[in-house]
């Protein structure tokens, strides 16, 4: 059946439909996940493309040298380690690229170029996988939702939402001027400002965004971009302001890891329960178990 029957067969069977029960199957069109199937191919294709079109636009360690601290951590990490973006380069591109001698796996132990021992790589943003096992298997239906993203950096939290799920409104809060342009023009090309929208704005800044939110996503947000101190003072303010109750905070890496380090007043169990999340149940190829089990899923007491 080509387009315009399908389309004058499904408003020829909505016109037999009863008055009554006409705006509950609309709403479930609306909202349900049961077009996945369908849709899934034209939404991965356009994240893919969202990720070339940031690809033009950046270096390739996706870095910028505005970000002082978190390159000066990467440096100091007991191995060589290179900042390799997950949505920007799956693990076919970084192949390809190493196949072209512009990156390599490898540095060499005695002199520190590249070429003998495994590089360490770190990302701080989702793969698009790890974007479809948040939304599709981690987080419930997220209609008349408010999800906010701590740390947006390049919106692929605000993309992937847009997309895999329902919610009313995804908002992302960085503090990097540049990553808010960047966004801005993803937003406004792939026409998402109905949905998304991006502050320019410290996080320790937006308490009653932090207060309404019903979904909260942090991914290595504080670790690699604030001293000791100033990272505590984040905590704090995260958990006295994430306080809705029954609304849900995912992290990367867990809280107990995130805080171990700091000197911190916060009682885990009085402001949050971990929710257990089948690592088992994604049926994606080519995804690394590993990866997915940094992901943790809280519910707010």
């Amino acid at each position: 059946m080509e387009f315009r029957s399908a389309r004058r067969a499904i408003l020829q069977l909505l016109r037999t439909m009863a008055p009554a029960d006409l705006p509950p199957l609309l709403e479930w069109m609306r909202t349900t996940r049961d077009f996945d199937e369908f849709t899934q191919d034209n939404n991965d294709s356009m994240l893919k493309n969202i990720a070339e079109d940031l690809r033009n636009c950046l270096p390739l360690e996706t870095m910028l040298s505005s970000e002082h601290v978190a390159l000066q951590k990467i440096q100091l990490r007991p191995e060589p380690t290179v900042h390799v973006d997950a949505f920007l380069y799956d693990e076919d591109f970084i192949d390809s690229l190493c196949e072209e001698g512009k990156m390599s796996r490898n540095y060499c132990m005695m002199c520190g170029s590249h070429q003998i021992a495994p590089l360490g790589f770190i990302s701080h943003s989702f793969s698009l996988m790890e974007l479809k096992f948040i939304y599709r298997h981690v987080l419930p239906d997220l209609s008349e939702k408010l999800l906010v993203d701590v740390g947006s950096r390049l919106g692929t939290v605000l993309y992937g939402g847009y997309l895999y799920s329902s919610a009313l409104q995804l908002y992302g809060v960085e503090l990097n001027g540049d990553f808010c342009q960047l966004q801005e023009m993803i937003i406004k090309k792939y026409q998402f400002t109905d949905r998304i929208k991006v502050l320019h704005a410290d996080i320790c800044t937006q308490d009653l965004l932090l207060q309404n939110a019903d979904v909260v996503i942090m991914n290595n947000v504080f670790e690699y971009f604030l001293d000791e101190e100033k990272q505590a003072r984040a905590w704090e303010y995260m958990s006295h302001n994430v306080r809705k109750q029954g609304s849900l905070l995912v992290t990367v890496p867990s809280l107990k890891e995130s805080l171990s380090s700091l000197q911190v007043n916060i009682q885990l169990s009085s402001w949050v329960e971990e929710v257990p999340l089948n690592y088992d149940a994604y049926p994606e190829k080519g995804i690394d178990r590993e990866d997915l089990e940094q992901i943790h899923l809280y519910k707010i007491l």
